[in-house]
């Protein structure tokens, strides 16, 4: 790992802090299982939940941050990060993920109140919809991720104190490439019941037979009046784009290559898939939201947002 700013272990004297105030030790990446891209949006969620302006608030991704290894210098606070909304990283990436924060929490937030009592986390990482957004009565929600991404997720919210009202969340440890809906319904999913899918910053990183089969799982088991939410990225970027400020500024602040992390094999288009199988499907730019919003980031020359869709489908 790199030691430019961020990517480096935690000061002795910090770790000791953050210890202190969240009461989960300290781990490095290897030891907890988590992704640095998982703990890069909970970071930009945690300064976004202090912007007197922001798009969504989440009061549990600082804590996930400080009980990590490698990003004890990170911004937390908007105040914190240089620049403000100029900063590449912190700034429009980080406004960015606030960005689709709020329209999947919107997205979820209807789909529950028009009759889905099931929702799916499919990759759920340290997501905390459960949690943090007002579910009907009877809501529950799945999330499902690896075995070392729970646990650590589980061993810090285990040291904050309960939430009244929360939907109830049942965690499944298993890999969403390969068999997830059998253990799905071991855990009390029920596929004649509607469901509210989701998979944020999934589809990115997944191999295109992955992807196409998981889509395939998702509609066998989707009741009508599901619905399904994601993102993909249309297609291989110019090199203008890739030597954007957002994937330089990334790779060299914390050593997190985006681009060394998207799969390159040729899209499935899985919009035109779930289509032909009868789901109405919507394709929105980040940029639509940004205007209907009254803020979040806005097109500019090599944009490293400008491929980025996120598709709406309801069965």
């Amino acid at each position: 790992m790199s030691d430019a700013p961020g990517a480096g272990p935690c000061g002795a004297g910090l770790r000791g802090a953050v210890e202190a105030e969240s009461g989960v030790a300290v781990r490095s990446e290897a030891e907890t299982g988590v992704a640095r891209t998982a703990l890069l949006v909970a970071a930009a969620r945690a300064i976004e939940t202090h912007r007197p302006d922001a798009l969504a608030r989440d009061p549990y991704a600082e804590h996930f941050v400080r009980a990590a290894g490698g990003c004890a210098d990170w911004p937390l606070h908007p105040d914190d990060v240089p620049g403000g909304e100029a900063d590449p990283l912190w700034g429009r990436l980080g406004r960015y993920f606030a960005l689709r924060t709020r329209v999947l929490d919107d997205h979820l937030g209807y789909a529950a109140h028009s009759g889905a009592r099931q929702v799916v986390l499919l990759g759920a990482g340290l997501d905390t919809r459960a949690l943090r957004l007002p579910w009907p009565e009877g809501t529950v929600v799945y999330e499902i991720d690896q075995a070392p991404v729970l646990t650590f997720k589980q061993r810090v919210l285990d040291a904050l104190p309960p939430v009244p009202g929360a939907a109830e969340r049942r965690t499944l440890a298993a890999d969403v490439r390969e068999d997830w809906a059998g253990p799905l319904k071991e855990a009390g999913f029920d596929p004649s019941q509607r469901t509210a899918w989701l998979a944020e910053g999934l589809f990115l990183y997944l191999p295109a037979d992955a992807e196409a089969r998981l889509l395939a799982d998702l509609h066998a088991h989707s009741a009508p009046g599901s619905s399904l939410a994601y993102e993909i990225k249309l297609g291989l970027e110019t090199a203008a784009v890739r030597d954007s400020p957002v994937y330089a500024h990334t790779r060299e602040r914390l050593g997190i290559d985006l681009l060394g992390l998207f799969d390159t094999e040729p899209r499935p288009d899985s919009a035109a898939t779930l289509a032909e199988l009868g789901w109405r499907t919507e394709t929105r730019t980040p940029f639509d939201h940004s205007h209907a919003l009254g803020r979040g980031p806005l097109p500019e020359p090599n944009d490293a947002l400008a491929a980025n869709r996120w598709v709406f489908a309801l069965k």
